[in-house]
């Protein structure tokens, strides 16, 4: 599996004649498992970058920690005061960042600043998304979703985990909870309202709770505008 993921990435970059490929690392398992395939597959031609935006500082720790284990290069971009300016610029106070009109600035910020360094350095963005995730939506569209490739894209949450197992990923990364870092103490299982487990039982045709695919179904009809192509307008 490692080696037909990192081959992909390698024939991403071919077709499109570009120099290498940037990736987001927030420190997470997710992000961690494509920065190493990333590595294994474009050698020094690859970038990290760090964007904190009022972080933890134990995903910084965790970024780093991936980076020196891995010898990726990685770059920091703090973001706090950009989104602040953001914020002021658009009339909002931001005092509740659970909002989505606040908390999706932060994944779009980061989507600008990787594909500034892209464009600087005639790089590929690969995003950091799975399986689990792309089957209901959970990513910000023009956010995370604004990506030219999608090394995991394929892999369900638990199959990530076992090639972040494999390719020797630090245990403390496997093992914390997934989280998108939008606000203190957010994870990922307590926004969608279900657990990765449940999820990836659905994707997989395995047995769940009637409440569960009731609360997947609901998730997949509301976000099914960023699982489409933008809709052209056709005139005969």
């Amino acid at each position: 599996m490692v080696e037909k993921l990192s081959s992909w990435i390698r024939q991403q970059v071919e077709s499109a004649k570009v120099n290498g490929i940037v990736v987001g690392m927030s420190g997470g398992i997710d992000s961690s498992v494509v920065a190493v395939l990333v590595k294994r597959a474009m050698g020094k031609d690859m970038l990290g970058v760090y964007m904190p935006c009022y972080s933890r500082q134990e995903d910084r720790e965790d970024a780093l920690l991936v980076a020196k284990k891995f010898d990726i290069p990685l770059r920091e971009v703090v973001l706090d005061g950009v989104f602040d300016a953001f914020l002021k610029a658009v009339g909002i106070d931001g005092k509740d960042v659970k909002e989505n009109a606040v908390i999706n600035i932060k994944p779009r910020l980061r989507m600008a600043v990787l594909y500034h360094i892209a464009n600087l350095k005639g790089y590929m963005v690969a995003g950091t998304g799975n399986r689990s995730e792309l089957e209901v939506g959970y990513f910000t569209k023009y956010g995370d979703g604004g990506v030219d490739m999608l090394p995991i894209g394929c892999l369900v949450k638990h199959e990530v985990k076992a090639v972040a197992e494999y390719l020797g990923i630090p245990e403390k990364i496997i093992d914390k909870p997934p989280s998108a870092g939008l606000w203190e103490e957010q994870t990922d299982e307590g926004e969608m309202g279900i657990t990765y487990e449940e999820l990836d039982r659905y994707i997989l045709g395995l047995d769940v709770s009637g409440d569960v695919k009731v609360r997947i179904e609901r998730l997949k009809a509301k976000n099914m505008h960023k699982r489409s192509a933008v809709p052209v307008c056709k005139i005969d």
